[in-house]
């Protein structure tokens, strides 16, 4: 097994457990559990390892200084770097006690069981345990690698049925939210935005600016970056609206408005070669003259579209900056606020609090820095900023448009002989990170519009294994001869940065789309096709799980419907997902999702329940992007402010669901957070072809595409 980044960088074992004099555990993670119920799994992971009931786990909340630094949580990694880590380090800590027990008991460790914590020895009947021995220091010790595991047959709750921890709250009301944080003497604060990305303030009413002062309302102006701040929550709304009104703006050239499909092919860009996953610096090769066929398939501009905006608390005291943020990564935010302030990064705390999740970069560290910048402004007080509905969807950073042509040549036999597959689109990558000429403070929004702006850094191609654009450009299948390159476009007109799977989702799209159109050259059924050209036993496995309960080719489809299968290993490393989705086409054009089988190896299950969920709402959220969303703008602005100019999936169009999850025994964790995403698109794709006759290769499959494919 390849070394875990999370051990690596944080190797002491006081790092991730403690004993507490109250006779319970605290985990300690650098994954934030933003609904992938990873706190759930860590706590069965390390309650099986020390033999103790979950209930006396405890996963502590995720802040900078106490917790170890994970990076960010992203890329299915949560299970794979903490779940392993924690593991480890619970095995670490139980040899570690009980050679303490047999010093302590005097015998021979064999003799000893562990019964919740309890340690008894079975030739003597003496016992002491967990708490006792530990006594409430630290190891001082590192996480044994090599430390060994309890065996699969004695575990008593990994695999097994469990509830999400904090579910009970959330149904009863009782959680806590960030939003709902009111320390004493907290001011409320709101943001007053310009019209779009390129706008500069150009002049401020200062009647309004002293009507708002007279009443007790705080303005902090920095440049174009403009907001107010109230003890009364309603107070600062109402005071944001009139700032807004007494404000006018310099539009400079506006947004670039034209196609963005034609600025996929016509921009400046960085063209690489792509390789066993991993892009060259050598020249693109040339494309084979002759094809059995070629088509291109495309994505628009995307949102997180998180359900509730994005928020943050931050006070500024005594040269200590505290910000409470629902962020994924409060390592590189607390790194990117110490640049953008010029602080040391210990002088810098940030905490996680539970918030609007999104599997991806959305508004959250933006909002961050502005609550960091009032609170600067104004220090003494901590300072509440929310962001508005519109404000979410105008200014979060969006999943980036992309663009994808594929073409083959099948040989006599229906067997691919040649695949090309070129990927144009934008970076993926403008998460805070740290970096020369404070890249990381210049990716926070904000920044750019200050007095003294910091303008968003030029990001270079993305060079690892299925990073990027290139995720999952690379097929799993067996191919004799393949042409795969990426194409990281410039200048492009909108704001983006990391949104679930990154390039996945477009990639298995295109891929699996193709898959059908040239089973269909072939005279071949899907599953056969797919088949012929995989030898990866697990891959095999989860698409023959999927066929058995829902055949794809739709034989025995109701009338009026039809089927559709998309399959990948996410990253060609993580989880292995087969989604096949049954769909009908009512009178209006409108795709209606009828039911869906999923089937998934996502290595050993620890968390069923929550290995279902991630898998669902994988396909839930794919099939919104798939059906409804793609974020509208022209050279004044973003036009998606609210769920009617940006729709998205709704409860009325979910279909029934049946998820096999195939259990390989203890095989390491794969990651499945994101492993339908592609898949999901794909099987709309074919199932609509199924239906209709109809090949849609433009997301959204919105009722107008459908018309217009019927038209064409």
């Amino acid at each position: 097994m390849a070394a875990n980044p999370s051990l690596l960088a944080n190797p002491s074992l006081d790092d991730w457990l403690a004993f507490d004099a109250g006779g319970t555990v605290t985990v300690r993670s650098g994954k934030v559990d933003i609904g992938q119920r990873i706190s759930t799994a860590v706590g069965l992971l390390v309650a099986d390892e020390l033999g103790i009931d979950p209930d006396r786990v405890r996963v502590a909340p995720v802040e900078t200084g106490l917790s170890p630094d994970e990076g960010f949580t992203s890329g299915s990694q949560s299970m794979t770097q903490t779940g392993n880590a924690v593991r480890l380090a619970a095995a670490t800590a139980r040899r570690h006690l009980l050679e303490r027990a047999a010093r302590a008991l005097d015998v021979d460790p064999a003799e000893l069981e562990v019964d919740n914590g309890t340690i008894h020895a079975r030739t003597t009947n003496r016992k002491t345990d967990y708490w006792e021995l530990a006594a409430g220091a630290p190891f001082g010790i590192d996480v044994d690698p090599a430390a060994p595991l309890r065996p699969r047959a004695a575990l008593g709750h990994v695999g097994g049925a469990a509830g999400a921890r904090g579910l009970e709250d959330i149904v009863r009301g009782r959680s806590y939210f960030l939003h709902d944080m009111s320390p004493p003497g907290m001011l409320h604060a709101r943001t007053v935005r310009p019209p779009h990305y390129h706008a500069r303030l150009a002049a401020l009413d200062e009647a309004v600016v002293g009507h708002l002062a007279a009443e007790g309302v705080e303005i902090v102006r920095d440049g174009s970056f403009l907001a107010v701040a109230a003890a009364d929550e309603h107070a600062a709304v109402r005071a944001a609206e009139r700032l807004a009104a007494a404000a006018s703006w310099d539009s400079g050239g506006g947004l670039p408005s034209g196609d963005i499909y034609d600025s996929l092919r016509s921009n400046e860009r960085v063209s690489l070669p792509v390789v066993d996953g991993v892009p060259v610096e050598a020249p693109v090769p040339p494309a084979r003259a002759v094809a059995t066929l070629e088509a291109r398939y495309e994505r628009p501009y995307q949102m997180h579209a998180s359900l509730g905006p994005s928020a943050a608390m931050a006070a500024f005291a005594d040269g200590l900056l505290t910000v409470h943020t629902h962020s994924q990564g409060v390592y590189f935010l607390r790194a990117a606020l110490a640049e953008a302030f010029g602080m040391e990064p210990g002088a810098v705390r940030v905490a996680h609090a539970p918030g609007a999740g999104c599997y991806g970069h959305n508004g959250a560290d933006d909002a961050a820095f502005d609550a960091a910048l009032i609170a600067r402004a104004l220090p003494g007080r901590p300072v509440m900023l929310k962001w508005t509905r519109g404000e979410e969807h105008a200014w979060e950073p969006y999943g980036s448009c992309a663009s994808m042509d594929l073409r083959a040549s099948l040989d006599g036999d229906g067997r691919i002989a040649a695949w090309s597959h070129e990927t144009y689109s934008d970076t993926y990558s403008m998460r805070p990170r740290p970096g020369p000429g404070r890249m990381g403070a210049a990716r926070l929004l904000s920044a750019r519009f200050l007095a003294e702006p910091l303008e968003p850094p030029v990001m270079g191609p993305a060079m690892g294994r299925h990073m990027g654009i290139h995720r999952n450009l690379d097929p799993l299948y067996d191919l004799p001869e393949t042409r795969l390159v990426k194409h990281l476009v410039r200048d492009m007109p909108l704001r983006v940065s990391a949104l679930r799977s990154l390039g996945a989702y477009a990639n298995v799209f295109a891929i699996e789309s193709f898959m059908d159109e040239l089973a269909g050259e072939a005279g071949c059924d899907p599953v056969s096709f797919r088949l012929r050209h995989l030898s990866d036993p697990r891959g095999r496995a989860v698409i023959e799980a999927a066929a058995a309960r829902l055949d794809p080719s739709g034989a025995d489809c109701p009338e009026g419907r039809g089927r559709g299968l998309g399959f990948a290993q996410y990253k060609n490393s993580a989880a292995y997902a087969a989604v096949i989705m049954e769909i009908s086409v009512n009178d209006t054009a409108g795709i209606r999702l009828e039911r869906c089988v999923i089937a998934a190896d996502a290595g050993e299950i620890v968390d069923r329940a929550g290995l279902a969920a991630q898998l669902e709402g994988g396909v839930v959220q794919a099939a919104s992007w798939t059906l409804h969303e793609a974020v509208a703008f022209d050279r004044d602005g973003i036009a998606s402010r609210d769920w009617e100019t940006y729709p998205i999936l709704g409860f009325d169009n979910a279909p029934a669901f049946e998820t096999v999850l195939i259990d390989p025994g203890r095989q390491p964790f794969l990651g499945a957070g994101e492993a339908a995403a592609g898949p999901t698109a794909a099987a709309i794709a074919n199932a609509v072809h199924a239906a209709t006759g109809l090949r849609l290769r433009r997301i959204p499959f919105s009722p107008e595409q459908v018309r217009a494919a019927a038209l064409a």
